[in-house]
């Protein structure tokens, strides 16, 4: 058995992963903004707390751990959306004697979807995670692309506005501060003038239940439609490069798959000439990071 870990911006999920692919038991815990004030402190007690439950109940061989930005040796270089750099992690968790792995969570995500989900029996494929930011992966001839040191296919980075709103990564207009979903939601929550607790299930109740008798009409579809444009921005200049057979999307989006997904893929279809385009959401879900940094 592995432990696999999920660790995003916003939550740590924690699950043992048996050999094929399936999840024996979960946590998942939500980062409160407290927490996010130490946030290197929050991971590694979170994870030792955790973890060290599991192995009472499981055989354990090894730890693997998705998060976002770059590793490298158990080092994460850089994370823009955990808001650290050059941070030993492997060596701060040490004391759980265990072998560790650290990857790029999106990359992870991509290979479960790939190995049991959406993009299985594909040979062109991109995955991309909209969460906190928007991580990507692409396969072709059924591998997954890889690039240098660094992860490589950063699609949240790529710019889709010309002077566009101040990213993290040191540029402005990127495809993350656009379409990502906690831009969306915030956006949202702002033009409702919403409270910032206010949770993506509420927000989905809105859009979902939102009619012109609905004194918020108008707002809601105006936010809700400039985000299905950036997105769709986004999504049409990497079907363009890649070719791919489909689109695989993962993360919170997929909890917004009802509201969202069928007019993505119109608007995709209304760019592309009314061509079908095979646009797949995550199959394994947000347990797809879990199953993916095992892999």
């Amino acid at each position: 058995m592995k432990i696999g870990i999920d660790l995003g911006g916003s939550h740590i999920a924690v699950g043992v992963v048996s050999s094929d692919g399936k999840i024996m038991e979960k946590t998942e815990k939500r980062l409160t903004s407290i927490e996010k004030q130490d946030i290197k402190k929050s991971i590694v007690e979170n994870i030792y707390k955790q973890v060290e439950q599991f192995k009472n109940n499981y055989e354990i061989d090894e730890l693997c751990i998705g998060m976002p930005g770059w590793a490298e040796d158990g080092v994460v270089v850089e994370s823009g959306n955990l808001g650290i750099k050059n941070y030993d992690l492997k060596k701060a968790l040490e004391d759980i004697n265990l072998p560790i792995r650290i990857r790029n969570d999106a990359k992870c995500a991509a290979l479960a979807e790939h190995s049991y989900g959406c993009l299985k029996g594909y040979t062109r494929s991109i995955f991309l995670t909209l969460g906190t930011g928007i991580g990507g992966a692409a396969f072709l001839d059924g591998k997954l692309l890889e690039a240098g040191k660094k992860p490589g296919y950063e699609f949240g980075h790529m710019v889709i506005i010309k002077d566009g709103i101040q990213c993290h990564c040191g540029k402005k207009g990127c495809f993350e501060r656009y379409a990502s979903m906690k831009s969306f939601k915030n956006n949202l929550r702002k033009a409702l003038n919403l409270d910032e607790t206010t949770r993506g299930e509420e927000l989905f109740e809105m859009i979902r239940r939102n009619t012109l008798e609905n004194d918020d009409y108008y707002v809601i579809e105006n936010i809700v439609s400039e985000y299905i444009d950036n997105l769709s921005i986004g999504i049409q200049n990497l079907i363009c490069i890649f070719e791919p057979e489909v689109v695989g999307i993962g993360g919170s989006f997929v909890y917004f798959e009802d509201v969202l997904l069928k007019r993505l893929k119109s608007k995709l279809q209304e760019i592309n000439s009314n061509e079908d385009m095979k646009i797949e959401t995550a199959v394994l879900g947000n347990d797809a990071g879990i199953i993916g940094a095992v892999l």
